[in-house]
This record gives structure tokens, sequence and C-alpha cells, in this order.
């Protein structure tokens, strides 16, 4: 059932509560201001004896999207922090066989001497690196070695905090072990810093803990009730309570004022998790959230306002010519066309050149994740695509892993039925060069009776008999368990969107994440990606938004929402999101009628485009990749443990500082109101040279006019 949607207006966004805020509307990033100041591979952070560590649940342990947070960081935290950083997280063997190389710290360092006064305690403790870009320094705890004292961390939890772990939850339970684990190494680490600082005439060592959700905090929690002198940061990507509200389709933005949060965290049985994040989050000396819409969530749900906000970046890859990103788009996109191909096999009466690709992926999170208004714009877009542009095609897939019983078997025999098909055009093909040859040696010009063959022919119409069927394309390419009460498919019935020969929009609903080793696609996620025209992500709940920002590092224009992190981002940083390929929907001032009209409109918009008006755009979208680079973004976690760092350690100043203090990003204005390629140049991979082959011919001030952007 499709929720209610938000007509409360936030508080004044300009007004913001919180202790970082960077500047509205710009159309580029000025160049002074990034994290690639600070890179020094954390020599002045030796030289003055700083530290830190960072802990998650997801460290080299793949789960969700935390992971790839941390995982995207760590090139530019070890840039920046070098041997000064390690990361801490529990020890799951069978990620760790493939993230971890094990080694040693070398001697007399404090790590070491800490490690080994763990492992005397009865822990196994497993150091090394971690197998990513950057190398950073690896702790991982087991935490079945340290089981036997649960009920003495359990009961500490309780006397100091009143915090009471029912037996039975394992989650919290494990949470609970790793936290205390890591709380101990931490007070033991200090404990030798301080010995080793002492005995080489260093400064005194000043230590700073980052913790990233709540099972983390558990570790925060343990250092605060232990007066350790350690300065502590805690990132919450996602409140737990706001997760639990949305599944449960409540109607969770006009309400959010009015939860009784003890209430609703104990109807949902889980009131001991909730204490735990909310106590990390009071005991942090800094607290930090993702996107201004978490913020404006923890603020009610956990009762603090984020200090700094601190997105979520990626790590952009730069390329050598403007052009090679499109060029990458091509080569996915005709992976995409045989998949298409065999997929459809039988009802190809539709042209791929005029064929266009929406996807959504995710967490099989159907409300949430806006699936259901997705797949109702989609049918209006069919409608409108009947009677405005027949010749159109557009073919949307939906990646949401679910349960599922095996392949769709004619799905499986479209793709044979097909590459049957093409060995066969192969081998005809061979035979007619051959028999080409051969006549024109002899001297006289082919004719057609001399190339192809009677036994040609009969073997290409077997295989064009082989391809026809009774039945419609299937809308999924796997058989769903209890496939009826499946909200996707109950959601395609309700629109029958069955894939028809009448349909200008077809549905394939692909219920697993993808990766190279897929019998039907055969290519991993990224090269979807990049093959896709158009990614839609009309989030209901969505504190950050990793798909989309995905999307744009890769040059792929992409719908939001202003109720996802990422959507609000890009709405309030740039002046015209539309013109440079970020379509968001508006899910919170509006209707829920009046949402799904806007992003059939905004796919209508995007279906109407040629090919070098998309070209255009994908220039343009490509151009944003900077601004979410972590060398740009990263520098909000580094400002968010020196301010960790000065409530601690009052004396401590920021030496960087002293040199060009920058403490904030500036972004400025456009130059021109639209952006145009020209004030924002720079910010592209490699700028060409004025004349030169590398130049992009169509990006050109009127590139706005030919989009049709007023």
């Amino acid at each position: 059932m499709m929720r209610r949607q938000m007509s409360y207006r936030f508080e004044d966004q300009d007004a913001s509560p919180y202790g970082l805020r960077m500047n509205r509307r710009f159309s580029r990033v000025e160049s002074g201001v990034d994290l690639k100041d600070y890179f020094d591979r954390g020599d002045i952070a030796s030289r003055e004896n700083r530290w830190n560590f960072e802990v998650a649940w997801e460290v080299a342990n793949k789960v969700g999207g935390i992971y790839t947070v941390i995982r995207s960081k760590a090139y530019v935290s070890t840039e920046e922090m070098g041997e000064q950083l390690c990361m801490m997280g529990p020890y799951k063997e069978v990620c760790a066989r493939t993230e971890m190389e094990e080694m040693e710290f070398p001697r007399g360092n404090p790590l070491l001497d800490a490690v080994n006064s763990l492992r005397s305690r009865g822990y196994k403790i497993h150091t090394g690196r971690w197998l990513v870009d950057g190398n950073p320094q690896l702790i991982l705890f087991d935490i079945g070695s340290a089981a036997w004292k649960l009920d003495q961390f359990k009961s500490e939890m309780w006397e100091k905090c009143h915090i009471g772990i029912p037996h039975l939850d394992i989650e919290t339970n494990d949470a609970i072990i790793l936290g205390f684990m890591i709380a101990e190494f931490l007070e033991e680490f200090r404990n030798f810093a301080v010995t080793y600082s002492q005995n080489h005439d260093l400064n005194p060592p000043r230590v700073v803990a980052h913790f990233h959700e709540w099972q983390a905090g558990v570790a925060l929690i343990v250092l605060r009730t232990r007066q350790v002198e350690i300065a502590t940061v805690f990132t919450t990507h996602a409140t737990l309570l706001g997760r639990y509200l949305c599944a449960g389709n409540t109607d969770f933005y006009n309400n959010m004022d009015k939860f009784a949060v003890d209430e609703e965290a104990g109807k949902r049985q889980i009131y001991h998790r909730y204490c735990l994040e909310r106590g990390a989050t009071h005991l942090a000396h800094v607290f930090t959230t993702v996107s201004e819409i978490t913020g404006y969530e923890a603020e009610h749900l956990l009762k603090r306002k984020p200090d700094i906000i601190t997105p979520n970046g990626l790590n952009v890859k730069k390329f050598s010519a403007i052009h090679e990103f499109q060029n990458m788009h091509a080569v996915a996109k005709e992976k995409i066309n045989e998949f298409v191909r065999g997929h459809f096999y039988g009802h190809m009466d539709f042209d791929l050149d005029k064929t266009l690709y929406f996807f959504i992926a995710g967490r099989y999170e159907f409300g949430n994740k806006g699936a259901d208004i997705f797949i109702e714009a989609l049918a209006r877009v069919n409608a409108m695509l009947k009677h405005e542009r027949p010749d159109t095609t557009v073919v949307a897939f939906l990646i949401f892993p679910t349960k599922t019983n095996n392949f769709n078997v004619d799905s499986l025999r479209g793709h044979a039925v097909i590459k049957q098909l093409r060995d066969t055009i192969n081998n005809v093909q061979q035979a007619v060069g051959k028999r080409m040859f051969d006549t024109c040696v002899k001297g006289r010009l082919p004719e057609v009776g001399d190339l192809l063959e009677k036994d040609d022919m009969v073997k290409i119409k077997r295989c064009m008999y082989a391809m026809q069927r009774e039945s419609m394309p299937p809308v999924t390419t796997h058989n769903v368990a209890d496939d009826w009460n499946d909200p996707v498919l109950a959601s395609i019935r309700r629109c029958h969107l069955f894939n028809s020969v009448n349909d200008r929009v077809k549905m394939v609903f692909h219920p697993e994440f993808l990766n190279s080793s897929n019998p039907l696609f055969g290519i991993d996620y990224e090269e979807f990606v990049r093959g896709c025209h158009l990614g839609v992500f009309p989030s209901y709940y969505e504190p950050w938004g990793y798909t989309p920002a995905e999307c744009t590092v890769m040059g792929i224009p992409s719908v939001t929402t202003n109720l996802s992190g990422f959507g609000c981002f890009m709405q309030e940083h740039i002046s015209d999101p539309k013109s440079y390929g970020i379509y968001i929907v508006d899910r919170r001032y509006i209707g829920l009628e009046d949402s799904i009209q806007q992003l059939s409109s905004f796919m209508m918009d995007f279906s109407r485009l040629n090919r070098r008006q998309r070209i255009i755009q994908r220039n343009r979208t490509e151009r944003l990749s900077d601004l979410l680079d972590w060398r740009t973004l990263g520098i909000y976690y580094r400002q968010a443990r020196v301010k960790a760092l000065q409530a601690v350690y009052p004396d401590y100043v920021d030496e960087l500082s002293l040199y060009g203090s920058r403490s904030n990003l500036v972004f400025s204005r456009p130059h021109s109101e639209p952006p145009s390629p020209t004030s924002s140049r720079h910010t592209t991979p490699a700028p060409s040279v004025h004349g030169s082959e590398d130049e992009d011919s169509v990006d050109e001030e009127t590139e706005l006019k030919e989009l049709g952007i007023k």
C-alpha cells in the first residue's frame, strides 16, 4: 500500500542548527578546499603523536551500505593519516579470508603491545592490512573468543547504564562482546602509548576513535563510562528506530515530532538497541549524520542535533579523455542488448537503437525504495509513449534481491536460442566469406546463388522457427517464491505491464544482485549501471543514497527525491540539478499522486531526448563526480575528528589550520544561470585544449537549449 506523503514543511532550511553547513547552490567546487591539502601519509599526525581509530561492524565484513562507506574512504583516510590510522571490526572468517592480509605490527609499536595484552587475556585478535585501496592497518576481533565474558559485560552495562540486553538477541550479544573487546583494546593502547611517548620524549598521545552505527557504539559507551581519555566521534548512517518505523508503512515525516520514541521502540522489541544507539549519540564528544534529512530525524528520534554533517563519498576514477566514459557506456549497453535479445526473443518488435534502459536497485524495501511509485509512473509513461512516441521503447529493470526457487526456464531458453542463432549466423558468414573469396580469386564477381546455399538457408530457418513462441516474455528472470504475494509482481499485475506487443514499457524484475558470473547478464553491477540510460530511485526513506551517487560518478543521469540524503545534498548545492541530469522528485511537500505525476513527467521528458541530447546530459552529469569524491567530502570527517580532539584536549591546535585555514567547503555561485559547461569545465576529468581532437564537440553554451531546459 502506498503511504501518504508528507505535506509538512521542515524548519527554515537557511537557519541550519548544525555546526557545519555548505553554501547553497553551486555549479563547481572551489579548487582550494579539499582533503588533498592534508595528504602527507600521516607525517604531521606522527609528529603530533595523534592516532585515529575507525570502528564499524562492516570493516572487512560486507553486509550493507556502510561497508561501501568504510571501504571507499579507506584510501583518502590512509593518505591523510598513514600508519597513524587503524580500522577495527569483527573477525568474520568467510569475508576476512579474501579481504585481509594477516601480519603483525612491528616491534616496539604500542599497537602490538596492546594486541599482545589482550591476547594474554584469552582474546583472539587478527592483525594485518585490508586489501583495498590505501591498504590500511586492520585489527579484527574474534567475538567467539570472548563469549565466556558475555554475562560480565552485560552486568557492567546494566550497572553503569541501566541497559538490559535480552539473552536471545544474538546480534546485540555479539555487539556487546565486540564493544567491550574494542574498549579494552583502546584503553590498553592508550596506556602503552603514554609509556612509549614518555620513554621516547614525544608529545602526549592524542587518540580519537570514530564509531559507525549502534553496533560499534557499544565500545564508545564503555570508553566513556570508564572515563578513558580518548576523543570519540559517533556517526549514524540511519537511525535504528527510523528504519523500523518506515518499514511499517508509518506516515513517518509528518509525525516525526509526535512519536513516543520509547514506546515505539518497545512495541518493535528493539528498546535495548535503541538505548544503545541513543546512549552512544549523547556520550560522543562529536555526533555526526550523513545528511541533513538524517540530522532532522536524529534530532527527533535520538534527541540530539548532529554537530557536523558528513556526506558519503566515492573514489572517483578519472579518465584521460572526456569521451572515454561515453565509450564505456556504449560497450556496456551492447551487453545489456544481448540480454534483451534473449529475454524478449520472439517478440523483438522494437528497435534497440531507439530503446532506453531505466533501472532501480537496492534492498528489497518496496515502499522505502520507491518501487511502488516507480511502477505506477511506468504505467503512465507506457500510455504516453503509445500515443506520442510509438517507436520508442523503455525497458525497466528492477534489481531487488528476494527469495527465489531457480531461474525462469523461459528466460534461460531464450538466451540459448539466441546463442544458437548467433553461432549459426557466424558459421554461415564464414562460409559465405570463403566462397566469395574463392569466386573472386577465379576472376569473376560472385552472384547471390553462389554465396548462400540452400543448406545455409535451412539452418537459418530452423533457428528462426525455434525463436517463435506464443507466450509473452516473462516479467521476471527467476521463479519468485510466493510470487502471488510479492509486492513488485503484484504491482506489475495491477498496472497491466505484461510485456505485450503493444506495450512501449517492458518490465524485467531480476530478484538477485548482479555479478559477472550471472548466466543471464554476464556483467557486474557497475558495468550494468554504465550501460543503462537512467537510474530511477524515488525513495521515501533513504538517509543517503549510494545508488544515485554511483550513477552520477559514472555519468549516468538519475532520478532521486528530496527525502533522500543525496537528493537534498544535490538540490541544496546545485543551481539547476535537472540540467546536470539529476531529476529530483518532490516527496516532501506535495501529495503522492502529484509525486507520481512528476516522476512520470521526468521519465517522459528523458524519453523525448535524442541521442545527441543524452550524450550532452551524460557529459554534464559526469562533471559532478568531483563533488562526490572523498577528496572533497572527506574534509568533513577530518573536521569532526579535530572538534572531538579539541573537546578532550583543549590545548590541541590543528597545525595545518594555521597555514591557510580552511574550516569549511566553499562553493561558488554559478557564473551563469542556469549553469553552463564553461563555468564548471575544470571539474571534468581532464580539461580539453580548444581545437584539439579530445574537445567535446557538443559541449557548448547552447547545449541547455538543445536539452530543452529553460
